[in-house]
């Protein structure tokens, strides 16, 4: 962004400002030092904390105090006249208060503190931040003007064509032609829309794991919420569950053994797992802090529990003779599958509710840290961080999740052992998908069944987190991978899949390009482009 701004103002550097900073400088016409105290509003009922010691003094009279500020999220600030430690708590006096301050990149803001038979404080822009959305706005006409341009070109290319054609002498009627549809040989049909919806996952980890311009909107939830790069990896889940029963059921109808599907099913989760682990140690952790789980073992531990319950599950439902049963095959067939995946889910629910962490309430799915006034500072993910941290140690677990910064949290990992369970429903929903589709086969009843599904899931997820950010049963949370979030994003992934079919397979208004493609290369693009994002 620094292009977009001048480099000095008042001696200040402004190159040297990093993304989502601003320079505060802060004036006392006086002799006492006050404290500068700051929330963010992403910080669910934290204490204010202390930024910066305001110096007063009456040589000279003012005294200017600069510093750097972050200021990716709107922010309120008190001003004390005392050092109340690194935390400020509602009950403590202030001399001067400033909320919900939308303060901007790049910006100058001036503090004044002036002394008198009342402090007075003022809170002034010096210099107007930039427009961070200018990036957006270059990158958006320079994609509209190359879509014209090669809209152009393609139609005179197809006027060149048609130009040609009219000018070649035409076939007779009694020359030899070649009929497709005479050979008698079926063409399987590959559903384009789901590589596309693949390759959307694809090009959104990139961007993603390319800083994603540093947007915080764009970012991992800081705790509880939903942003862009929270979709990537559900989605990635819900893709692989939607291939599982298309692959193995392919691999039946060759009469492969179950237990020869069973045995490939295990060593490419076992490759998974071990690749996980190879990535997280690139950046040189030795074996005593080791990172144990991540982003590939939980796919490996995923794919291989939906597939062993769909391997050995599955029946055929040619025995449905009901008009209603056999227009619902898709979901009577899996009634096995439901019975053990609801099983699994509800041993996972009467845990996080009814178990408590030691010296933490039960049903706690906070950040712990400073997190409702420091009330658990070590209850980061409630039961779900404690039993990771038994299993695998607080050295093996991730270092540094997103609320360790904004809660002063402890360690807590996203991908750790026993968020898997809530992660395999994920799959599930996904094979649910492709079951779907393999069992439905007409435009019609495909859609109505995505779209059934994509509205129930999501208002079925808006329910657990009461359609709101914090206050629901469940909140919507990657970190804990909440039920909320795997019926959430679902829902979503439904929505992507039947809006890429309709358009594509269906209505051929796109092509599919260029994501088409990248969902078809997806190994490359991984070794290419996703040793960061599953390394962390």
């Amino acid at each position: 962004m620094i292009e977009y701004t001048e480099r000095y103002f008042r001696g200040l550097d402004l190159w040297s400002l990093g993304v989502d900073e601003a320079f505060i400088n802060a004036t006392v016409r006086g002799s006492q030092n006050y404290y500068l105290y700051s929330l963010s509003d992403e910080c669910e009922r934290c204490p204010y904390t202390r930024v910066q010691e305001i110096k007063g003094g009456a040589n000279p009279p003012v005294v200017n105090n600069v510093f750097k500020l972050g200021i990716a999220r709107k922010l309120s600030f008190k001003v004390l006249d005392r050092n109340v430690g690194k935390y400020a708590f509602d009950n403590e006096s202030f001399v001067c208060q400033f909320s919900d301050q939308n303060l901007g990149e790049f910006g100058v803001y001036d503090i004044g503190i002036e002394e008198g038979n009342r402090v007075a404080c003022t809170l002034e822009t010096a210099k107007e931040p930039v427009n961070i959305y200018l990036p957006f706005i270059t990158i958006a006409l320079v994609a509209a003007a190359l879509y014209v341009l090669f809209r152009l070109l393609q139609h005179g290319v197809r006027l060149v064509q048609r130009s040609r054609t009219l000018s070649e002498p035409q076939l007779s009627p009694n020359s030899p032609t070649i009929s497709v549809q005479a050979t008698g040989v079926p063409q399987k049909t590959r559903l384009r829309s789901l590589d596309t919806f693949r390759g959307i996952a694809i090009m959104l980890m990139i961007f993603v794991n390319s800083g994603g311009g540093d947007y915080w909107w764009i970012e991992h939830a800081t705790w509880n919420g939903l942003h862009v790069a929270d979709l990537v990896f559900p989605w990635f889940l819900f893709i692989m569950g939607v291939c599982i029963p298309i692959s193995l059921r392919s691999q039946l109808g060759r009469n492969v053994p179950r237990y020869e599907i069973m045995k490939n099913v295990a060593v490419r989760s076992l490759k998974l797992f071990l690749i996980g682990l190879c990535l997280n140690s690139i950046n040189g952790p030795t074996v005593a802090d080791l990172r144990l789980f991540g982003v590939l073992q939980r796919f490996g531990v995923a794919y291989f529990v939906v597939s062993a319950i769909h391997l050995y599950c599955y029946q055929e439902n040619d025995q449905l003779q009901h008009p209603l049963a056999r227009s619902h095959a898709d979901i009577l067939g899996l009634w096995k599958h439901w019975v053990v995946v609801g099983i699994i889910v509800l041993v996972y629910l009467l845990v996080i509710f009814l178990v408590p962490a030691p010296n933490c309430p039960s049903g706690y799915f906070g950040p712990g840290g400073k997190h409702l006034m420091l009330l658990y500072p070590n209850c980061t993910g409630g039961i779900t961080g404690y039993i990771d941290r038994q299993i695998l140690g607080i050295r093996h677990l991730y270092q540094h999740p997103t609320a360790r910064y904004m809660y002063d949290a402890m360690p807590f990992d996203p991908e750790g052992p026993f968020g898997c369970i809530p992660t395999t429903f994920q799959v599930f929903l996904g094979l649910q998908c492709g079951v779907l589709i393999l069992t439905h086969t007409d435009v019609t009843s495909r859609v109505r069944r995505m779209l059934s599904w994509g509205i129930v899931l999501g208002l079925l997820g808006g329910i657990l987190c009461g359609f709101s950010k914090n206050d629901g049963w469940i909140p919507v949370n990657k970190n804990l991978w909440s039920l909320s979030y795997v019926m959430v994003t679902a829902s979503l992934a439904y929505f992507q899949l039947l809006i890429c079919y309709i358009l594509i397979d269906v209505k051929r208004y796109w092509t599919g390009n260029p994501f088409l493609y990248a969902g078809m290369n997806a190994i490359i693009l991984y070794r290419h482009f996703g040793i960061a994002y599953f390394g962390t």
